[in-house]
């Protein structure tokens, strides 16, 4: 069917000034991070006048941005592997077998996205403040290990309700026809299961690194000057006498870059897990 030419006017006519609205604010912290200080706390100039790249040099020596920088990225990676494995087998066992109080724990899993993350801070504070307390010999609170326990409590429930969702929606014969040749529950899992899902387990992944990734409540209360991660380092360049904007700029465009890196090598497989996940 041909489109219309009005609709195509109106296509256009609406397009042109969201694109223009969601390009504006990239163009602006590109720019400020490409000028000197003075620049940008002077009157705003649409295209910079003195265009330098110190403040990409200058960003790591302000503040301990690569110390921040392996902090999320130990701290992201982490959650994610373990988000993915745990969700992998949790899935698969919703699945595929049916057990008493199966139905009540997916309920569970998925009423967990109804609250919002603020509830959830104080009593993580509290058990792990009581698990130093308790144990002595580790420390959860204010370290990169608590992060990553903190993180896994909002990304695996969502991870375990899309996976199952997408294990639904593999026939059971491919894993029953495995199990008949000789393989393992486990086996049937790893062989045959988890390619056919492959979009759906990259999407989790995807989503549980970008959730991590950005995320500042968490960050902000249950770390210390040795496990900041970046989405708090960030506010260091904001000092008692003076905000080095440019240099924020620049951060937060090095910071970005392996969000946008990964979503564009991996887009195809994220697309294809969300909407099978959906449908299926």
């Amino acid at each position: 069917m041909r489109e219309q030419t009005s609709f195509r006017v109106f296509r256009w006519l609406v397009l042109i000034p969201l694109g223009l609205f969601t390009v504006m604010p990239l163009y602006v912290m590109v720019t400020s991070a490409l000028k000197p200080l003075r620049d940008v706390q002077g009157a705003f100039e649409w295209w910079p006048s003195n265009l330098t790249i110190s403040p990409f040099v200058d960003i790591w020596s302000t503040v301990p941005l690569a110390q921040y920088f392996v902090n999320s990225l130990i701290v992201t990676t982490a959650a994610t592997v373990f988000s993915v494995l745990i969700a992998v087998f949790a899935s698969y066992a919703l699945s595929r077998y049916t057990f008493r109080g199966g139905r009540l724990f997916s309920g569970v899993v998925l009423s967990t996205q109804m609250f919002p993350g603020v509830l959830f801070l104080l009593p993580l504070f509290l058990v792990f403040v009581n698990i130093d307390k308790s144990l002595g010999f580790t420390a959860v609170y204010q370290t990169r290990l608590g992060l990553i326990i903190t993180y896994l409590t909002f990304t695996l429930p969502f991870s375990i309700w899309m996976l199952t969702s997408y294990f639904n929606g593999i026939p059971r014969d491919l894993d029953e026809s495995a199990r008949v040749d000789g393989a393992s529950a486990i086996g049937a899992l790893i062989r045959i299961v988890l390619p056919s899902a492959r979009p759906g387990v990259i999407a989790v992944a995807v989503y549980a690194f970008m959730t991590a990734w950005g995320e500042i409540l968490f960050a902000s209360q249950l770390t210390d000057s040795a496990s900041r991660t970046l989405s708090i380092g960030l506010q260091s360049y904001a000092t008692e006498t003076n905000v080095y904007w440019n240099q924020v700029m620049a951060a937060a465009l090095v910071v970005s870059a392996p969000i946008v890196a990964g979503f564009l090598l991996l887009q195809r497989y994220l697309v294809a897990g969300l909407t099978a996940g959906a449908v299926k």
